[in-house]
C-alpha cells in the first residue's frame, strides 16, 4: 500500500487533481476563451494520470470524508454552466437512458465537469490528511470512479469543449491577446 500511495504515480495525479479542482473553482473569473482553451489541456491530462494508475485494493474499509458539499458542487456547475452559455449542451451517446429512447439525450458540460470536481475534491480533503489508510481508500475510490463513471464525463466534455475551440477563431485570438 505504502507503495501506491506514495508512488510518483500518485503524486502526479493528486498534483492534476488539486489543479483541476482549482482550475473549476475560479471558473468564475475567467473568460470563456480562456476556459475553454485551458480546459481542453488539464482534461486530457487528468485523463492520462488517472488512467495510467496502477490497480490498489481498498485494505481498511475507512469511512472517507465528504468535502465537496451540494453548495459547492452546484456553484462549480453554476458557474461553468454560465460560461459556456449556449455552449454548455450536448448530446449524449452513451446514456444509458438512450437505448430506451427516440429522442437524443441532452447533457450539460458543466454538469460533467462538476461530477469529476466532486469527486476529485472529495478525495483530495482525505489525502490532504495524511493517514495512509484513508488515503490509500480514497485513491481506491478515486479510481474505481473514475473507471466507472467520471472518465467517460471527462472525455465526453472534452469533446464537446474541442469542438467550442476549433470551431471558433476568435478564441485562440482572445487568448493569444492575454
Amino acid at each position: 500500500m505504502e507503495e501506491i500511495v506514495f508512488s510518483n504515480y500518485t503524486v502526479d495525479f493528486v498534483r492534476v487533481a488539486v489543479e483541476y479542482c482549482a482550475f473549476v473553482e475560479k471558473c468564475k473569473a475567467s473568460s470563456k476563451a480562456v476556459f475553454v482553451n485551458n480546459a481542453v489541456r488539464i482534461l486530457p491530462l487528468l485523463y492520462l494520470k488517472a488512467s495510467i494508475m496502477p490497480d490498489n485494493e481498498d485494505f481498511y474499509d475507512s469511512q472517507l470524508e465528504v468535502k465537496v458539499t451540494e453548495a459547492l458542487y452546484s456553484q462549480v456547475q453554476e458557474n461553468v454552466a454560465a460560461l459556456l452559455g449556449e455552449d454548455d449542451l450536448y448530446l449524449e451517446t452513451f446514456h444509458p437512458e438512450i437505448t430506451f429512447s427516440d429522442t437524443p439525450v441532452a447533457v450539460k458540460v458543466s454538469e460533467d465537469l462538476a461530477d469529476i470536481y466532486q469527486d476529485l475534491g472529495n478525495f483530495i480533503a482525505v489525502f490532504k490528511n495524511g493517514n495512509k489508510e484513508t488515503m490509500n481508500d480514497s485513491l481506491v475510490e478515486c479510481l474505481r470512479n473514475f473507471k466507472e463513471y467520471w472518465g467517460q464525463r471527462l472525455l465526453n466534455a472534452l469533446k464537446t469543449l474541442h469542438h467550442i475551440k476549433y470551431r471558433d477563431p476568435r478564441i485562440d485570438e482572445e487568448v493569444e491577446r492575454l
